[in-house]
């Protein structure tokens, strides 16, 4: 190799190392758009901004529109005191008099306080882009939607977009723990450094708070549910108000996790009864210090009563006459609870699925205005696939926040590429017929903000210390989807992932289509090829990931969830069974009810059915798991051709991460269907069809190792 070509070849190499990415960056890249048909009038709109405010929540809007524009349209940030024509002007009516004078001011005034306007106009007979709200956070809010038109290629001609968000609260659930770790995290550790905090605030707490605004969540919960006492101490209280400070710019509250025994534990008393005076007091003393610390405090998330969590039943009380003590504590300070209804008996004789129900049920009314009760978007455990949790529609007079999971306990960590908007959209548009037909999911969601004034939602985020914050690439788009859904969870799912795709990628349709393709595809795509046709709870028991339907022990067997026998396999939880069925209003409790109408992805959920039963497809029972098991696998297979399609068309860093784990997934994917088939197959005694690619190994070799280590051998 001569010297020029060394020389060239270094450039390149160089060239390449400039522009590689890694993903810190999210959604929010702010690269130079293509200069295509709208650049021109991109530029044109944007050249002189009138952005005039000092307080902090407009200086952090200011800051993310200079940084978007100069990226997006690499052209000089300038901003003018006077009016110009083809301006951009953003604020509210009291930092921009000017549009007290417009026609639109009405239209300001019936904004909720988070609810922004953006639309062109002429103003004093200059043309002019405004993004308005009556809030200084509404106006940060209209900056990231502004941008985010840019980002993803749209007109910026004949604007007139007015947003409110439909949901109160958009809460972010962290199960981070105070040593650093995170429990089912899967993308490092706590992004929260407790040991420098207050007084060294990270940067990385910036840009959380700032992609968390970009998608309207306004709060976010600290610590881990399974919560320590300690993290309600002063000193610790000092160290979570070093955040709040943070994020207060950006409208987000600090929750904190409390522990129902904290004043034995860390007040001294000899009891936490939530009858008792004494306790009662000490939950008052210690908001009030919160507060002095955090004077914007959002309020307490309590799991209480479940898994081994102290709480108000250790007192002979209901979870109502724990979670009104906090309620009562924080309502003078406007602060709320979410008291969560994840509790079920660890008996034998007693189905999983109805315990929430019959709980919370009988207690529906008895909650102070300012309590949540949260179950989780399914009667179980955050599974690849649930129905909806019979609560939402059978509470009326109780305000429930849904809790999503957004971190992949259960569906492949951060190894597999799952996309789960679909998943959170499945369950908003779910029909609880509450009310008659149209009583979906996300509509009693948002009725609970006219009957009660208050109204939220709650996602287990799948955040941490990893460069790209969640482990998986792909795993931003979940954080993104619940963000946006929790801002209107009417939203298609399918816009959502579109939009996060145009950002994170590209808005060129050669790569657009297939990332697109690849996303919606991929939730179907993990239920197949682990638990489907209603199958659940069969992943491995202490990590959660990889087959274990053999699992049987004192303590926690999988075979209550999947009754597997000789002759047929899955649970009746009809009216002649557990009766979870019934939990439901009718006819969605009918359908379930009945086999030949239950929706084939709940068949195994609610019915036991004979291996030889005849399936829609024509198909019996064993050949139709059979048939979903492969076909998940083909699609992993599916999806990797698809993403190398994409060689060469995005940046090498963020390609060979996506596609090694791809490879990952793949070994994954056949570790689930060779293990619980060969296990299933014990029972059956059906054969799994020559034609197909069969197990390379035992069912003996899966029961007796934790992860399939040597699957360079097993998969070539």
């Amino acid at each position: 190799m001569n010297l020029k070509n060394i020389c060239l070849f270094l450039l390149l190499c160089y060239t390449q190392w400039l522009h590689a990415e890694n993903g810190y960056e999210l959604w929010l890249r702010y690269k130079l758009v293509s200069k295509g048909e709208f650049y021109t009038s991109y530029c044109l709109k944007n050249r002189k901004v009138m952005f005039p405010g000092e307080t902090e929540s407009l200086i952090a809007a200011k800051k993310e529109l200079q940084a978007g524009l100069s990226g997006l349209l690499n052209i000089p940030y300038t901003e003018e005191e006077t009016l110009e024509d083809n301006m951009l002007i953003v604020g509210t009516p009291q930092s921009v008099p000017l549009f007290k004078e417009q026609a639109f001011h009405a239209e300001i005034n019936g904004l909720s306080d988070e609810g922004y306007l953006i639309l062109n106009c002429t103003i004093k007979g200059k043309k002019a882009t405004a993004i308005v709200a009556r809030t200084d956070i509404g106006v940060l809010y209209g900056v990231f939607h502004y941008l985010r038109l840019i980002q993803t290629n749209q007109s910026l001609d004949k604007l007139h977009i007015k947003e409110n968000p439909k949901l109160k609260y958009r809460v972010l659930n962290h199960w981070d723990n105070l040593n650093g770790t995170v429990e089912r995290g899967y993308a490092g550790y706590s992004i929260w450094n407790w040991e420098r905090l207050p007084s060294y605030k990270e940067q990385r707490y910036t840009d959380y708070a700032r992609a968390n605004a970009s998608i309207g969540i306004n709060g976010t919960v600290l610590n881990n549910v399974n919560a320590q006492a300690k993290s309600l101490r002063t000193d610790w209280l000092v160290k979570a108000s070093g955040l709040a400070d943070v994020f207060r710019p950006y409208g987000i509250k600090v929750y904190l996790t409390a522990k129902f025994s904290a004043p034995k534990e860390i007040g001294g008393l000899n009891t936490a009864d939530p009858k008792d005076p004494q306790v009662r007091k000490w939950w008052k003393d210690k908001v009030e210090e919160i507060y002095s610390l955090i004077p914007d405090f959002g309020g307490f998330l309590v799991k209480a009563n479940s898994e081994g969590q102290p709480g108000p039943q250790d007192y002979g009380c209901s979870h109502a006459d724990g979670a009104n003590m906090l309620a009562e504590a924080l309502k003078p300070y406007g602060g709320i609870v979410f008291w969560r209804a994840f509790v079920y008996q660890n008996e034998r004789h007693v189905d999983r699925v109805i315990n929430g129900y019959n709980e919370f049920k009988p207690l529906d009314g008895e909650f102070a205005e300012n309590v949540f009760v949260q179950p989780k978007n399914g009667p179980i455990d955050f599974q690849p696939r649930e129905p909806f949790h019979p609560l939402f529609g059978g509470m009326p007079y109780t305000p429930l926040s849904l809790e999503f999971q957004i971190t992949q306990e259960n569906l492949g960590h951060a190894g597999h590429l799952v996309y789960l908007g679909t998943l959170f959209e499945e369950v908003l548009q779910s029909d609880t017929y509450e009310n008659g037909k149209g009583s979906t999911v996300s509509k009693v969601l948002q009725n609970y903000q006219k009957t009660h004034g208050i109204s939220a939602i709650a996602g287990v985020p799948n955040i941490g210390t990893d460069l790209n914050w969640t482990g998986h690439l792909f795993g931003q788009a979940n954080w993104y989807a619940f963000g946006r859904l929790s801002w209107n969870p009417d939203t298609s799912s399918g816009k959502i992932a579109e939009d996060w795709a145009r950002m994170t990628f590209s808005n060129d349709k050669s790569v657009l289509s297939p990332v697109l393709k690849i996303m919606m595809m991929s939730r179907e795509t993990y239920v197949n090829y682990t638990m489907p046709l209603g199958l659940n709870h069969i992943m491995n028991y202490d990590t959660h990931n990889g087959p274990e339907p053999w699992h049987d022990d004192p303590v926690w067997t999988a075979f209550d969830y999947h009754k597997i026998t000789k002759d047929s396999i899955g649970v009746n939880r009809t009216a002649k069974g557990t009766g979870a069925t019934g939990q439901y209003h009718n006819p969605v409790g009918e359908i379930f009810d009945d086999i030949k109408q239950c929706p084939q992805e709940y068949l195994l959920w609610f019915h036991r059915v004979p291996w030889n039963y005849k399936m829609a497809s024509g198909r019996n029972l064993w050949d139709e798991l059979v048939y979903h098991y492969y076909k998940g696998v083909d699609e992993v297979r599916q999806i990797q051709t698809i993403w190398n399609e994409l060689d060469g068309k995005i940046d090498r860093e963020r390609f060979e991460h996506v596609a090694s784990l791809l490879k990952y997934q793949e070994q994954e994917a056949i570790w689930w269907r060779d293990g619980c088939l060969l296990f299933f197959q014990e029972y059956s005694r059906l054969p799994i069809p020559a034609n197909l690619e069969q197990p390379k190994h035992s069912l003996k070799y899966y029961k007796n190792i934790p992860f399939p280590h040597d699957w360079k051998g097993l998969y070539k």
